[in-house]
């Protein structure tokens, strides 16, 4: 008899919270839709007015007047311009970490959108064009409305919800610190210490209605680089007269190709070796004592990132030594972010969340990318969920979407609401203990 009761008292709970759950599903639903065109116009109000890394100050002022508007509990400042809001629900429960980037870029717009940017600002002492060229504003205007929608049924919410507005996410200015690794260092994942961690980041060659994801690694480790070759300059009439590091980058550059193509298993992971920059002699007939090149190594696992690091090094060195030059490596130079690792068990368990709000043949599974997300910091210290929402226009070829980073950047503002169900979706499912 204790044990049909036990049973019946299960029972009824658990057909208890899958009714409460389902309820705020719904809620989530058509709040959302309701505030569509808010988050399409915060979106355009961005998209308009961008703002380099460490410098959103507008951009953090309309996110910290919003928030308050919500009665979310708010700071500002965090690593430089970052804004933090804490929405308490109204029953005890784990903390939710969200989190949206806020950052444009150094690039001149090249679209014919009526809210098309126009702002210059400087860059690195240079005057340069400022665009929203990653779709950051796309992730503000969507976190906003995640905030509007949760804190609409806050005293149905198990725990806390904590979201990030991150500055600096494509790098700081050369000499400054900045972005997620900043933030975590100030303690944004404590007061209250957080469970969970979910970001997501639009993207322009994924048709609009669509969600991919990947468990483990989905985005590279990335460490910048910076090699210096000396040799001895001489004459460039006679050679024999020098240790040409002109030469030796060469033999260098040809060299570091091997690490991919014999060091790397390339049937588990893959990897990149790129020199984007060589810079090296005055004149055309003087061989000249220094060479220096900058370059950008991107991995999969923090082993292939052990081992390309110490690879680069060796052969650098080894193929200096071997032509009576001299060479030294650093590494990372000025730039280093983790592998982005979306745990495999907490995807497991949130995968169903995501097909329940985009349609089960609308979550799609993605290969991993050599692209780089400073997201990786937050899933360093927890665990961490990162997906990626479709952007293009329906029926318009993937290979010639414009691509991020770049002038004709386009965004379908129609899934920005896919987008605040996914993040809302993730967030109540997770407090609720869905399985």
């Amino acid at each position: 008899m204790k044990s049909k009761l036990t049973l019946f008292l299960f029972s009824f709970f658990a057909i208890a919270t899958f009714a409460q759950t389902s309820a705020l599903k719904q809620k989530i639903s058509q709040k959302t839709d309701v505030i569509e065109q808010k988050v399409i116009d915060w979106r355009r109000d961005f998209h308009q007015n961008p703002e380099l890394g460490n410098h959103e100050f507008r951009t953090a002022e309309i996110i910290a007047k919003h928030l308050k508007s919500l009665g979310i509990e708010v700071t500002t400042s965090v690593a430089k311009t970052g804004v933090i809001g804490i929405l308490k629900g109204g029953k005890p429960g784990p903390a939710v970490a969200i989190r949206a980037d806020m950052d444009g870029l150094p690039v001149i717009e090249r679209t014919p959108l009526p809210f098309a940017s126009k702002v210059k600002t400087q860059f690195n002492g240079q005057e340069v064009g400022t665009m929203h060229a990653c779709g950051h504003d796309s992730h503000m205007a969507i976190l906003m409305g995640v905030a509007e929608v949760l804190s609409s049924m806050k005293k149905d919410l198990k725990g806390t919800v904590k979201f990030i507005f991150q500055p600096a996410e494509e790098g700081p200015p050369f000499g400054e610190e900045g972005g997620a690794e900043l933030m975590v260092k100030e303690g944004v994942l404590e007061n209250p210490k957080v469970n969970v961690v979910f970001g997501l980041h639009i993207n322009s060659q994924t048709e609009v209605g669509k969600i991919t994801y990947r468990p483990g690694g989905t985005m590279a480790a990335v460490n910048d680089m910076k090699i210096t070759v000396k040799g001895l300059q001489a004459h460039g009439a006679y050679p024999w007269s020098s240790i040409d590091p002109i030469v030796v980058s060469a033999q260098i550059i040809n060299a570091l190709q091997t690490i991919v193509s014999r060091n790397l298993n390339v049937t588990e992971n893959a990897g990149v070796v790129t020199i984007g920059s060589i810079h090296g002699g005055l004149r055309s007939n003087i061989i000249p004592e220094e060479v220096v090149m900058m370059g950008t190594v991107r991995n999969l696992s923090k082993e292939d990132e052990e081992m390309f690091i110490s690879r680069i090094k060796t052969i650098v060195t080894k193929t200096a030594e071997a032509a009576g030059a001299t060479a030294e490596v650093k590494i990372p130079f000025s730039v280093r972010y983790p592998v982005s690792y979306n745990d495999p068990s907490l995807t497991a368990k949130m995968l169903p969340t995501l097909q329940a709000v985009a349609g089960k043949e609308n979550v799609l599974l993605k290969a991993a990318v050599t692209g780089a997300e400073d997201f990786s910091f937050f899933q360093e210290k927890v665990p961490g969920l990162f997906i990626f929402l479709g952007g293009m226009p329906k029926g318009q070829d993937p290979l010639k979407a414009p691509s991020h980073h770049t002038p004709d950047f386009f965004i379908d503002e129609s899934g920005f609401t896919l987008g605040v169900k996914a993040l809302a979706g993730l967030t109540v499912d997770f407090m609720e203990g869905v399985k």
